[in-house]
């Protein structure tokens, strides 16, 4: 369980860089998409290749929609609660959130980064290791993320210590989410694969939803091209550990 919460926390804290750099440095929109296309695409390699392959192979088809379907919806519930109280998702609305708001902001991190630490907690429940491929691709996806949102933040007018706090927070928010799915697997072995569907459809819908729309906002027609580039980057990782 412990193990669990150090990789999940390691994960989250390209946050952490990414915000101490926000709020340090001035870096083009544009690179700044271009970055996040880069982790969508190793994020969706991840997704294919490191857990819905998985989960089908373990559990059958049966398991895997529902826990694509589960994962999904589940995100997508949380968002729009998220919407309706008054707060946003952890990238571009993130920095469109007022001051006073600053709990739904984490909320929304944490929702971000809730299927990632799930993820990250199954592997070392089932395979005693992390997968390279996507823990790469966790920490790719995080830096631009906790970049963007930080220096927007800052111009907002918040103190660089709240940024810091804020994003600390979600990192140990995401530490405790893969230690409480590392011991409720731990007591549920045969559920791995579901919970593996469940955090592929939640970051699916992560996705299209957060990550991809706004890498191309920024950086336009050359995301496609970067995020092809980053699955085959995180598919070559996969295929040699």
């Amino acid at each position: 369980m412990i193990e669990a919460f150090g990789w999940a926390a390691l994960a989250a804290s390209a946050l952490i860089l990414g915000a101490v750099a926000g709020v340090a440095m001035q870096v083009p929109k544009a690179w700044i998409g271009l970055a996040l296309a880069f982790g969508a695409g190793a994020l969706i390699s991840s997704v294919a290749f490191e857990l819905t392959e998985v989960a089908f192979a373990n559990g059958g088809f049966a398991i895997l929609a529902a826990g694509l379907a589960a994962g999904a919806l589940t995100y997508y519930a949380g968002n729009w609660w998220l919407k309706w109280k008054g707060g946003t998702k952890r990238a571009k609305a993130v920095r469109r959130a007022p001051q006073g708001q600053g709990l739904s902001i984490v909320l929304g991190a944490v929702l971000d980064g809730i299927p990632e630490s799930i993820v990250l907690g199954a592997m070392i429940l089932a395979g005693g290791a992390v997968s390279p491929a996507f823990f790469a691709a966790v920490l790719l996806s995080n830096v631009p993320e906790g970049f963007s949102a930080s220096a927007d933040l800052r111009q907002e007018g918040h103190p660089t210590a709240w940024i810091i706090r804020l994003w600390v927070t979600v990192v140990v928010a995401s530490g405790l989410s893969a230690a409480l799915a590392y011991a409720v697997l731990d007591a549920a072995g045969p559920a791995i694969p579901f919970v593996q569907a469940f955090a592929a459809g939640g970051l699916i819908t992560m996705l299209v939803d957060t990550m991809i729309p706004e890498a191309y906002e920024d950086s336009g027609e050359r995301a496609g091209l970067v995020t092809v580039l980053g699955f085959a980057l995180a598919f070559v990782l996969s295929a040699i550990s």
